[in-house]
């Protein structure tokens, strides 16, 4: 009977998984170093989603052709579209209205994490996502005081951070799973 490795499939994968923790982290950093072109960028990929989004609404819209939800879906589905390259056409706009849609967002998930935390006050633990809806609201707000200023950089130094994350973790991940 052959012996069973104790080895992880997963382990055999950890340099791909090195290659993009490294590729991640390059962007990270460019994403710093230029963080409008990095805003652009996040524009530009939130205009083809909402395309792309568009394009599967449809053809859902089109399956259900029969039904009386056909005309909302086709609707949703021209919005996306529109939306999408709408954003396109006019990156700076989209810069400008996906950074108060960001600081608007920071503010109000800081709000409901400040509103969980007060709830679980009895539990311990609940002063952390109490710090971290303080973290957001004041995230949030700082963009808006500077706004317009920080529509051009924000959204680019948002992707940074969350490069540099990502190419951390799944470094650290690859480096775990190389030693199984």
């Amino acid at each position: 009977m052959p012996f069973a490795s104790s080895r992880s499939p997963m382990a055999d994968g950890w340099p791909w998984l090195l290659v993009f923790a490294l590729l991640c982290l390059v962007g990270g950093v460019l994403a710093f170093v230029h963080p409008f072109a990095a805003s652009l960028t996040v524009v530009s990929l939130a205009a083809l989603s909402f395309i792309v989004a568009g394009i599967l609404k449809a053809v859902y819209a089109a399956r259900i052709r029969e039904t009386g939800a056909f005309i909302i879906s086709l609707l949703i589905a021209a919005l996306f579209i529109l939306l999408g390259f709408g954003l396109w056409a006019n990156p700076l706009a989209g810069l400008v209205s996906l950074t108060v849609m960001v600081a608007v967002l920071f503010v109000l998930i800081g709000a409901f994490k400040i509103i969980f935390a007060l709830r679980l006050r009895a539990l311990g633990g609940s002063g952390w996502v109490l710090v971290s809806g303080l973290v957001s609201v004041l995230l949030g707000a700082m963009i808006l005081a500077n706004f317009p200023e920080a529509a051009a950089t924000i959204l680019g130094l948002l992707l940074g951070v969350e490069l540099l994350s990502t190419g951390i973790a799944f470094a650290m991940a690859a480096m775990i799973l190389r030693g199984l």
